[in-house]
């Protein structure tokens, strides 16, 4: 197997190091061959059985956007009331979507009755299906950080209602929802982690050996 050179293994480890979950946007139109760059190296991501399972839906009418906000606005109406005291204080502060200002908006979704790969591998476990859509999300961050684009992973929803509000296949289950354009500004460490919600562990985790 190849070795790359030692420049391009820093320069890796850097587009991974400067990754970021991006929540605040400019309203510039993200480029379409930037956008096209970040579905075709989704499509390189490992997938369990070759199933390459992750099914993609632009949202972009207004209805389908404001679908989506509103699903995003009660889910995090529901999360702030989990939380007490400071905790509360904080996520109030915090925002988690990107939603209103982001230019291109992707809804990834797992297609868990495609026949590809005929169920090898995930007869047994088929939740890798979905982790195989998180590769190809993975895949698409990296490419968009490397062109100067954000992206946000938004979480805070009712993946069933959104799922009905996109009109997709019944066997599609949503695994991410994306917000895509330029960043306002590059920041060198995690938003929540400058917000004081958390910070990032000292050093990388170690394997239990047994």
């Amino acid at each position: 197997m190849d070795v790359f050179p030692d420049d391009f293994r820093a320069r890796l480890a850097e587009l991974m190091r400067l990754r970021r979950d991006v929540r605040r946007f400019r309203p510039d139109p993200a480029p379409a061959e930037v956008i096209e760059a970040m579905l075709a190296a989704a499509r390189l991501a490992p997938s369990v059985g070759l199933s390459e399972p992750w099914r993609f839906v632009h949202v972009a009418s207004e209805a389908a956007r404001a679908a989506a906000l509103a699903n995003f606005q009660q889910a995090n109406a529901r999360a702030l009331a989990g939380y007490s005291g400071e905790r509360a204080r904080l996520y109030a502060g915090l925002k988690l979507s990107g939603m209103r200002e982001a230019p291109v908006q992707l809804a990834v979704f797992c297609d868990d009755s495609t026949p590809k790969g005929a169920g090898l591998g995930a007869a047994t476990m088929p939740e890798t299906r979905r982790y195989s859509v998180v590769a190809a999300v993975t895949n698409m961050w990296l490419t968009a950080r490397a062109a100067g684009l954000g992206m946000g992973w938004v979480s805070i929803l009712d993946p069933e209602r959104l799922a009905r509000d996109l009109d997709v296949p019944a066997d599609w289950s949503l695994v991410a929802y994306l917000c895509i354009g330029w960043p306002e500004e590059n920041l060198e460490e995690p938003e929540l982690e400058r917000a004081g919600w958390e910070s990032r562990a000292p050093a990388p985790p170690r394997p239990l050996v047994r």
